[in-house]
């Protein structure tokens, strides 16, 4: 069976706490329809998106929080959703592969993205041995997605941390010099983890971007390759989403510019630092983090969006 895939970062490892369900109904803060959240209004950043036609049900997956590695909620219909408390991390070689970043074994300053898979898309997933890309002379690496190509081959984008080399600054790659920052592609078998070939660069921040770009997610529509990610720093009001575009998985990838990007940013519609979005692979629905408070200390809920795609135009 393909592998599915799933964007999970983990930064931390915590115990985990008893297993709890809290459920919440889609608001209607914003000034359009094709925007709704809170959906989730617990901390639930860099929410991942897959819909499983065995549940019959939305899956989302978040970095560790509430006292869980990987946190998990579900959805029937896209509105009203419920954070199960369980914890998708404790086989192998299963029907489903998480990816996710945490801090390397090597060099205690890095993270590195690894591997974990699982027979059901609810865990718990067991983690590979060796991690997926590490790029620690850079930085490290984070943000790891997959990708669906339509020739039936599988890809993972991920980030290589070159801010976390930077000078200090926003996200510490404010002061020169400034880091690069770059979205690597790396095709894979049908395991969903075994490298095909060695990875390529399709996409690097630039001075529009502030001090990063980070994660991506790529979807092809129609012809066209559209990959999703978020620049400024998340700690601060500068984040947001935006994307670019190609007519090759490889490149060379355009980015969106104003007045169509980013897509959403800080004071529309309410939102605060909204971004690390994930995106279906059919490109219908999208998730997405914002601040719940004043500030990044309030947490990072999850808002739901339905985008729109015409050519290479992304609206919201």
């Amino acid at each position: 069976m393909v592998a599915h895939f799933s964007l999970i970062l983990l930064a931390l490892l915590i115990s985990g706490l008893p297993n709890y369900v809290r459920a919440f109904v889609a608001q209607n803060i914003t000034a359009r329809d094709t925007i709704k959240g809170p959906v989730i209004s617990s901390n639930f950043p860099d929410p991942s998106l897959i819909w499983v036609d065995s549940e019959n049900s939305w899956f989302a997956f978040a970095t560790n929080g509430n006292g869980v590695n990987v946190q998990l909620a579900t959805s029937p219909d896209f509105t009203t959703w419920k954070v199960t408390g369980q914890d998708a991390l404790p086989t192998a070689d299963g029907s489903f592969v998480m990816y996710y970043a945490a801090t390397s074994a090597q060099d205690s300053t890095a993270h590195c993205v690894g591997v974990a898979t699982s027979s059901t898309v609810r865990g718990p997933y067991t983690p590979l041995a060796d991690p997926f890309a590490c790029h620690l002379d850079l930085g490290g690496a984070i943000d790891a997605a997959g990708h669906h190509h339509p020739d039936g081959s599988l890809y993972v984008v991920y980030k290589v941390d070159g801010n976390n080399r930077g000078s200090g600054g926003s996200c510490n790659n404010g002061v020169a010099p400034i880091k690069s920052t770059p979205i690597m592609l790396q095709k894979v078998a049908a395991d969903g983890y075994t490298k095909i070939g060695s990875e390529v660069q399709i996409l690097d921040r630039d001075d529009g971007d502030g001090p990063l770009i980070e994660a991506p997610s790529l979807i092809h529509v129609n012809g066209v390759w559209f990959l999703f990610f978020s620049s400024g720093c998340f700690a601060e009001t500068t984040y947001d989403l935006s994307y670019a575009f190609a007519t090759s998985v490889t490149g060379p990838y355009t980015k969106a510019r104003g007045p169509i990007a980013p897509l959403l940013v800080t004071g529309r519609d309410g939102l605060k630092a909204p971004g690390s979005a994930c995106v279906a692979k059919d490109g219908s629905k999208i998730v997405f983090h914002a601040w719940l408070g004043d500030s990044i200390n309030a947490g990072r809920g999850m808002w739901t969006g339905i985008p729109s795609i015409s050519g290479t135009t992304v609206t919201l």
